[in-house]
């Protein structure tokens, strides 16, 4: 008989973690500490991200045009390439470039078409942040072949998806939950935009504004983080020089703040019907094209192309024209020209397919718009002496903060785009009356439109079914224990530890709520202060809005979700008397679905 060896297989060794779950692991071990690593990488990303496109603008707009920009040149020069053609050149320009990054869009991403701040919006509101890898390199392309060949948009959109991209393809990457993943798409977003501009404060918040929809603190290191390691870099490489290099404007009469007002109610309809203009001309252009969307922009590049013939000054983004309105170049006749004719221009580019930004435009209208006003109101009031440059100026925060409803945003940008620090106050006046009116007269702003036709409300929170007709009555539990005001503080703290809470509130005498004291505030008191006796929990009260039980759970669900180690909401009469509490256990344990 054959004898067989005995083989004994040895175990297998643990395969070694990949990469990206070594990444994941170590962030939910050091959560800031890995926040702080993947914003600096995304503002690194972000930052050479955007010289990259600065460039490939540059390089498409000496391709399609022979000029370094052509809106800046005088008359119709020619291409040096193509003499014979004269002027006639810019009206194929549109066509040729259409009949690139159309093929180029339709195949490999069709959310790069557009202006690109609602797809970002819609990723982190509606898909966790997701943003696909390849709408970074096609989107780059896409716009700078737009703008090089004359399409009349901005960078700012273009640059935001870019960076989104980058900072979601990096988390998920890295595999982070949702929360973290959608700030690491305005961290990209916010560096795209700081590196772009030179404009780092503008980049944080625009980021937190208008895609995150909230200034909230733990959302503001981040952010910086990334915005300013993003300036840093581009700095570094183009350069620290203002978007535009003006004298000094001042306002020398109290009475020009009333023409700022008015400035500012006009420059909300002009915002507005920016707005409007843009999504008609999209769908004429819908309703009219009946062929493969990949031909769509060349053959509306050839309309593109007839009115950059007849008016030059649309190709592209437009900043010489529009520092020559600042500066007091045009007549009122031909700034009003060229405002009609940039809302046509830039709508037409974006209704035939092209990719590119639309706050450069809103800038554009507010200075063919504020040049108009602060001429003729110069004419007809000439003993006040006007500047109108100061008008352009602050119409170009105006007509965007009316359009996009984003005032913070609208304000700083401005002024470090400009550097002009001595019309702050008329600036933040027709901001916020641009604002205020343009948020009276629309519900959406050029941003949400885009994806409110599409049947989405990033406003509204999706329907919690569980919490539907639920009331804050229906979940409250028994009032937990009460301090008083002029309880100790240390007193406070035996209180907490023996209820076992982080928070209990505060009543008077007669049982009305004066607040909420945690374990934080009164651990601070007894540590910090030598004499804690003197220390009452008076000193220690926060004030957290309470909630009424006839109050539906929906509406108070986000402060319930994020009350911050507050253990709930208190929940008090129509007197204000202290009847309940809404723990926040008890409305979670509601929304997660039972299991058979």
């Amino acid at each position: 008989m054959r004898k067989h060896a005995l083989v004994t297989a040895a175990a297998p060794s643990p395969a070694r973690p990949s990469a990206p779950r070594r990444a994941a692991a170590w962030f939910r071990r050091s959560e800031n500490g890995a926040l702080i690593v993947l914003s600096l990488a995304v503002g690194v990303l972000a930052g050479f991200g955007a010289i990259a496109f600065r460039w490939l603008i540059e390089r498409a707009t000496w391709i399609f045009s022979g000029h370094a920009d052509y809106a800046g040149t005088t008359g119709h020069p020619e291409h040096p390439w193509l003499p014979w053609l004269g002027g006639f050149f810019v009206v194929l320009a549109p066509a040729v470039g259409g009949l690139i990054y159309g093929p180029l869009v339709a195949k490999f991403a069709p959310e790069a078409r557009g202006h690109g701040v609602p797809e970002v919006m819609y990723a982190i509101h509606r898909r966790g942040g997701r943003i696909p890898a390849k709408v970074a390199f096609v989107k780059a392309l896409a716009s700078a072949i737009t703008i090089g060949s004359g399409g009349s948009v901005g960078r700012e959109g273009p640059i935001v998806q870019i960076g989104s991209a980058v900072g979601s393809t990096l988390g998920r990457w890295v595999r982070l939950n949702e929360s973290q993943l959608r700030l690491l798409v305005a961290c990209g977003a916010a560096g795209g935009i700081a590196a772009t501009f030179n404009a780092p404060i503008a980049g944080v918040f625009f980021a937190l504004e208008l895609l995150l929809g909230s200034v909230a603190a733990r959302h503001f290191g981040s952010i910086v983080i990334a915005a300013v390691t993003a300036s840093v870099i581009g700095r570094a490489v183009m350069g620290d020089e203002a978007f535009l290099v003006l004298p000094e404007f001042s306002v020398e009469h109290l009475t020009e703040y009333g023409l700022y007002v008015v400035l500012g109610l006009l420059a909300a309809l002009v915002g507005l019907g920016f707005t409007r203009a843009l999504y008609w001309i999209e769908d004429l252009c819908d309703r009219v094209w009946r062929g493969p969307e990949w031909a769509r922009p060349a053959v509306g590049g050839l309309l593109l192309g007839l009115l950059l013939l007849a008016i030059p000054q649309m190709y592209g983004v437009g900043y010489p024209v529009l520092e020559g309105a600042v500066m007091g170049q045009y007549t009122v006749a031909f700034l009003l020209v060229m405002l009609v004719a940039k809302v046509i221009a830039t709508s037409l580019t974006i209704g035939i397919g092209g990719s590119g930004g639309v706050f450069a435009p809103s800038l554009f209208l507010g200075a063919m718009f504020g040049a108009a006003f602060g001429q003729t109101a110069d004419m007809l009031m000439p003993g006040l002496d006007l500047n109108p440059g100061a008008y352009a100026l602050v119409a170009m925060a105006a007509v965007f903060a009316g359009s996009a409803r984003a005032p913070l945003t609208a304000v700083i940008i401005l002024f470090e785009l400009t550097g002009e620090y001595t019309i702050i106050l008329p600036l933040m006046l027709a901001v916020a009356v641009a604002t205020l009116v343009s948020a009276r007269l629309s519900k959406d702003t050029i941003y949400t439109l885009k994806l409110r036709r599409r049947g989405i409300d990033i406003g509204e929170r999706p329907a919690q079914h569980p919490l539907e007709g639920v009331t804050v009555g229906d979940l409250m539990a028994a009032t937990p224990p009460t301090l008083g005001e002029d309880l100790p503080a240390d007193d406070a703290m035996r209180a907490l530890i023996a209820a076992r809470r982080h928070a209990l509130p505060v009543v008077d005498a007669h049982g009305t709520l004066t607040g909420i004291a945690t374990t934080s505030a009164a651990a601070s008191a007894v540590a910090d202060d030598d004499d804690v006796a003197d220390v009452t929990v008076a000193s220690l009260l926060e004030w957290r809005t309470p909630v009424s039980p006839e109050t539906p759970v929906t509406e108070v669900l986000d402060a319930v979700v994020e009350d911050d180690g507050a253990d709930g909401l208190a929940v008090v009469d129509q007197a204000g008397v202290l009847v309940g509490w809404l723990p926040q256990e008890a409305v979670l344990r509601r929304l997660t679905p039972t299991r058979d």
